[in-house]
């Protein structure tokens, strides 16, 4: 009898343990990957209007156009430089493609406080929440979203998030 009791309260926690990050994550899949600054122009931005786009690695792979707003971009005494725009992700997941759109809110310090970008930043970080609706192939239906973090000596882009479908 306490032989099944311990196994009934064993198998219990495992289930608890295996669910809880799905849990965490609000079913939703976790990604992640590294992006770089798409200095060749690989992913032709201007084809789009684009400003200019990111290569990205990873669980997505393919090219992030970028549509920033340097209209309303602010950028302080200090050196902060805040920026809000548009993005379109143009490639693959899991080996399937498709397309789907953020918005962005770029947070970066930079030594100069007219920045050129990227010369000159000490760290930046962003922030990518998918458009619900925008999603197509691959990523029809999907929402979530995406989290940068630069990192300003080897110019590559960490970014993490979640799809939800």
């Amino acid at each position: 009898m306490i032989r099944r009791l311990t196994v009934l309260v064993a198998a219990t926690l495992l289930a608890l343990i295996i669910a809880a990050p799905a849990a965490l994550a609000g079913g939703a899949t976790q990604i992640s990957g590294v992006a770089l600054f798409d200095v060749d122009d690989t992913c032709d931005s201007e084809s789009v209007g684009a400003d200019y786009a990111l290569l990205m690695s990873g669980d997505l792979d393919g090219c992030l156009y970028t549509f920033a707003d340097t209209e309303n971009a602010r950028r302080s005494p200090s050196g902060t430089y805040l920026e809000t725009g548009t993005e379109t992700f143009v490639g693959e997941y899991n080996g399937e493609v498709g397309t789907f759109s953020t918005t962005y809110r770029f947070e970066a310090k930079y030594e100069d406080v007219a920045p050129t970008f990227p010369i000159g930043e000490i760290f930046g970080r962003c922030q990518h929440p998918i458009v619900e609706g925008s999603g197509t192939g691959v990523f029809e239906g999907v929402s979530g979203e995406l989290f940068f973090k630069d990192d300003v000596v080897t110019g590559e882009y960490f970014y993490r998030g979640h799809l939800r479908y």
